[in-house]
């Protein structure tokens, strides 16, 4: 009769972790196979032989929407200084003129305190949030 080889508790592992992890050190071999040197060369000569690609024009896309420049109203026109501006822009612009003129309340910096100018374009409101700009604004862009 043949001898059939007994399994031991050495022959078999519990562990799902490599042995290198249970603290018996680093693992004596990497598995992963190594790069030749030489293929590191073949493709920087490659990438180097390629014709450099001519620098790719920025694409600038179409207005839309709130990026479209629309026409102003009389009062908004003498304050941007533009007869059609972009809401975006508007904004920009209003926010420009809040920070230049320190118009922020000082403890409450999401309100604004007009001044003549703003007042104008905000039907009059001594205080806006600044949330209420851009509503307040609505009227301003002739349809």
């Amino acid at each position: 009769m043949a001898a059939v080889p007994m399994l031991t508790a050495a022959s078999l592992s519990f562990s799902a972790l490599p042995v290198h992890r249970l603290g018996a050190g680093p693992p004596a071999a990497s598995f992963a196979p190594r790069r030749a040197a030489s293929a590191v060369v073949v493709r920087a000569a490659a990438a180097s032989s390629k014709s450099p690609a001519p620098a790719a024009a920025p694409k600038t896309k179409k207005p839309t929407g709130i990026t479209l420049p629309k026409p102003v109203s009389p009062t908004l026109q003498a304050f941007v200084g533009a007869p059609e501006i972009a809401r975006t822009e508007a904004l920009k612009r209003i926010w420009a003129y809040i920070k230049q003129h320190n118009l922020q309340d000082p403890a409450d910096k999401k309100t604004i305190n007009c001044d003549d100018k703003l007042k104008v374009l905000f039907a009059g409101r001594e205080r806006v949030g600044f949330l209420e700009i851009a509503k307040l604004l609505n009227p301003h862009f002739v349809k």
